[in-house]
């Protein structure tokens, strides 16, 4: 429907002008001395009240017109790409200890509003490696989804984090963006994959995937030498975060780091409604002008 508004408000304030004038700079009129001044002053007070209230009518629509009334439209183009984003998340049942995977998952959906213009895909991982959504600009389906997802949907006892990545690269296998980013978060050690940690850096180099990587909880939890290996060669970099406001500063630092550039085109088309209260004031002119010739002829 649009928004309504006035392009020059400041019009309006021309009423509050009129009847400050009406009220003081009156004209000065001669004086004329009639023998029956009851009956005049009833005909001349019925006549004077709606001439009054045409002439505050008309110069009202007239201020409005003048404040042009408007309703707008915001039209937004963008034709250009963003990042491609991945985020791959540790669903181990050690991500259910002091609720990891519930404050993660309150981060990174706040992360997701952040990124407007990009795509994200959703990986997931514990005994297996899985796919949750691929990349997507359907923020709304993909917080959904992630707000659903708990500790124990691909197993709880072991934690597939190479074959994590290695599946997560494969999502921009045909990617064209200039831009292709992974967030790898993780507190514990791979123990199950097939595939070796190599081959799934290798895999992110090929497809040209900087790797964040993310290691929560104590030290002992996770292998920070593999974590900040898969960081360098990358091009990325390795993070620690031991508690839930610095994981949340990694997640902003992350997006400033990657902030995407783009400008998207805005355009506001207006709509113009001001010819409605000219011509209204028009016509009630032409019945003021009869009124007061009437009342002379009278």
């Amino acid at each position: 429907m649009g928004e309504w508004t006035l392009e020059s408000p400041w019009a309006l304030g021309l009423i509050a002008l009129f009847l400050l004038c009406e009220t003081l700079c009156r004209a000065k009129t001669q004086q004329m001395l009639f023998p029956d001044t009851a009956l005049l002053r009833t005909l001349s007070a019925r006549s004077g009240w709606m001439t009054r209230g045409i002439k505050l009518l008309i110069f009202t629509l007239l201020a409005l017109a003048l404040a042009s009334p408007i309703r707008q439209n915001e039209v937004v183009i963008s034709d250009d790409k963003g990042y491609e984003l991945s985020l791959v998340l540790d669903a181990s049942g050690s991500m259910r200890q002091m609720d990891k995977f519930g404050i993660v998952k309150k981060i990174v959906l706040d992360f997701i509003d952040k990124r407007e213009h990009d795509k994200l895909a959703l990986t997931l991982f514990a005994d297996f490696a899985y796919v949750a959504m691929p990349l997507t600009y359907d923020k709304q389906s993909l917080k959904q989804l992630l707000s659903k997802v708990d500790v124990g949907i691909a197993g709880m006892q072991r934690t597939a984090l190479y074959e994590a990545l290695f599946m997560s690269t494969k999502l921009f296998k045909s990617s064209d963006a200039k831009e292709k980013i992974a967030i790898l978060l993780t507190d514990g050690l791979d123990n199950t994959s097939q595939v070796p940690v190599d081959v799934a850096i290798q895999s992110a180099v090929k497809h040209g995937i900087k790797v964040y990587v993310i290691g929560v909880g104590g030290r002992g939890d996770y292998d920070p030498e593999v974590l900040q290996k898969i960081a360098r060669e990358t091009g990325g970099k390795f993070y620690e975060a031991g508690s839930v406001e610095r994981l949340q500063w990694i997640y902003d630092e992350i997006d400033t780091l990657e902030k995407s550039e783009i400008k998207a085109d805005k355009y506001v088309k207006k709509h113009y409604y001001f010819q409605y209260p000219l011509g209204a004031a028009l016509l009630l002119l032409v019945l003021y002008a009869v009124m007061r010739r009437r009342g002379h002829a009278l």
